[in-house]
């Protein structure tokens, strides 16, 4: 686990926490980071451990954001589900370069052929906002939302040339408490504690190798990082500024190995392209026009009321409440007083405050400033959940939902996609049941799409000539395929959607033809069908507003 940070020891110990803060809300907060931490899942007992908390306390806590949708309990464990994403996908909505420059940056990665980063500073760390990942043998793992320290980072030089010497006095603390890096699980520990500066005038060599590097990022206005967070991995990178400022607003980032690009050659094999690539994301910023505010959420003051009274003291109002304060802001709102918090949540304005001031404390939000009080997110919201599920896949996403599906249907459920040629569809997931006589399909198995339920939903969304199946499976959005590929066989297929509206996937139940009646499949399997591909779809929605999902 990582180093306990203050937020942690304050949680655990009541020390040093506002008296104004939510205390409900600082443990909430740490059991999601330690969920992120350790991959996305952790038992209750792991989580007693991790947190320092009682255990009845981690059980409300667990059970509170089951309630909100941001995590299942699965068995023994306590899983992170696609629904803790809307907390990062505001802030990533909130801050917009995402949505404005990602374009440029996988553009960028299919040219060279090489992974490109977008990262934003993070007090004295980097954290990616955006990831164009190069799929191959030896490949980057950075996710979106991952913390680096900055000076093990070549964005970490850059954004360093704008630090004022409290800046440095905190990375220098920061340094001195944590030698080996052990609070950014991404990157290796240090091997050794570096050696930290002492009082005797002797020169700190970590300090020293960094300085050198922020004043050649100065002087070239770029950066390269040979190998700095292990062996092998080299990158370079460049600052995209704001138009407005004229400050770095974030960093872009090639990133190769020593086998495909020595460091030494980057900046004549790479930094030219990096930075024709910039100078059209500068471009992009200066020309972008502003943001129309999307709907602020509503009536959450009201749910986490009911969920209250229907669920008593295993819910956590108060903690429900300060997450959904996040949710507040977003695209076209970036920056909120108090008072637009508590219109846009429904909440008094006294809990608003409290909510506020507790993010404050913990470094969600932050006082824009030469502003009245107004608040806006930092990338620290990242922090909650959003490393872990940012690389997921749409057959993980749809894998739990196929389980409930078939547990209440007492059938077997799968996901299928098309393959590229049309011709077949691939099983990429799948739910059976413990019945005698029931379908055992394999994940990577492919039958003719013309002669599934499978296939036909798919093919009906793709313009294929309209063969009277593919007609009918078009004009009544599934499909239904009775003893076609095998005698006994019936199964019924609906779309699974993107943000797009295009069919990325389809999901089906099959059963044999004894059990079930063509009119039992279309009155009782397919509303529960349909009702799994909607809880799939928002998944999806959420997973992919910010990240690219494979659907196989």
């Amino acid at each position: 686990m990582p180093a306990m940070t203050a937020v942690d020891a304050g949680a655990r110990a009541g020390a040093g926490v506002p008296a104004e803060a939510v205390g409900p809300l600082v443990r909430g907060v740490g059991v999601l980071r330690r969920l992120a931490e350790a991959g996305g899942t952790l038992s209750p007992s792991a989580l007693e451990r991790a947190t320092g908390l009682a255990r009845s306390t981690v059980d409300r806590i667990t059970a509170t954001l089951a309630r909100m949708g941001y995590v299942r309990l699965d068995g023994r464990d306590v899983v992170l589900t696609p629904g803790v994403l809307e907390l990062g996908n505001a802030y990533l909505a909130a801050l917009r370069l995402p949505a404005l420059l990602g374009a440029h940056a996988d553009a960028l990665a299919d040219e060279l052929d090489e992974s490109v980063s977008l990262a934003v500073a993070d007090r004295d760390g980097i954290r990616f906002i955006h990831q164009a990942t190069r799929r191959r043998a030896l490949s980057v793992s950075f996710r979106i939302g991952d913390l680096l320290p900055a000076e093990r980072t070549a964005p970490g030089a850059l954004f360093a040339t704008e630090w004022t010497e409290r800046d440095w006095a905190r990375w220098r603390t920061r340094r001195a408490e944590d030698p080996r890096d052990t609070a950014f699980p991404a990157v290796p520990p240090r091997p050794e504690p570096a050696p930290a500066p002492d009082t005797a005038g002797t020169a700190d060599p970590v300090e020293a190798a960094f300085a050198d590097r922020v004043g050649a990022a100065r002087r070239d206005g770029w950066a390269v990082d040979d190998q700095l967070i292990e062996p092998g991995l080299v990158a370079v990178s460049a600052p995209v500024r704001d138009p407005r400022t004229g400050r770095v607003a974030c960093v872009a980032s090639v990133v190769s190995h020593t086998s495909r690009h020595p460091a030494a050659e980057l900046p004549a094999t790479l930094l030219p392209r990096l930075r024709t690539a910039v100078a059209a994301m500068e471009a992009g910023l200066r020309t972008a026009p502003p943001p129309e505010p999307g709907p602020a959420p509503a009536g959450l003051a009201t749910w986490t009321t009911a969920s209250k009274q229907e669920l008593g003291r295993d819910f956590v109002e108060s903690l429900a409440r300060g997450l959904t304060v996040l949710t507040a802001f977003g695209e076209g709102r970036p920056a909120l007083s108090l008072t637009d918090v508590a219109r846009a949540t429904g909440l008094p304005r006294a809990t608003a405050r409290r909510a506020l001031l507790t993010h404050e404390y913990l470094g969600l939000v932050a006082a824009v400033p030469h502003e009245d009080r107004a608040f806006t997110l930092t990338p620290r919201v990242l922090d909650l959940g959003f490393p872990p599920l940012s690389r997921t896949t749409l057959p993980r996403l749809a894998q739990p939902h196929l389980r409930a599906l078939a547990d209440r249907v007492s059938e077997p459920a799968a996901l299928a996609v098309l393959t590229a040629d049309g011709t077949e569809i691939q099983y990429t997931a799948g739910a059976g049941t413990g019945g005698v006589l029931t379908v055992r399909i394999p994940v990577g198995a492919r039958l003719p799409a013309a002669a599934t339920s499978l296939g036909r939903v798919l093919l009906a969304d793709t313009g294929a000539a309209a063969s009277p199946a593919l007609a009918e499976a078009r004009a009544r959005g599934y499909a239904l395929v009775d003893e076609e590929l095998e005698s006994g066989l019936r199964s019924v297929a609906v779309p699974v959607r993107d943000r797009t509206g295009r069919a990325v996937a389809a999901v089906n139940v099959a059963t044999h033809a004894a059990r079930r009646s063509l009119e039992d499949c279309v009155e009782h399997l397919l509303p529960a069908l349909r009702a799994t591909a909607d809880d799939i779809q928002r998944d999806l929605h959420r997973a992919s507003r910010f990240t690219k999902v494979p659907t196989a």
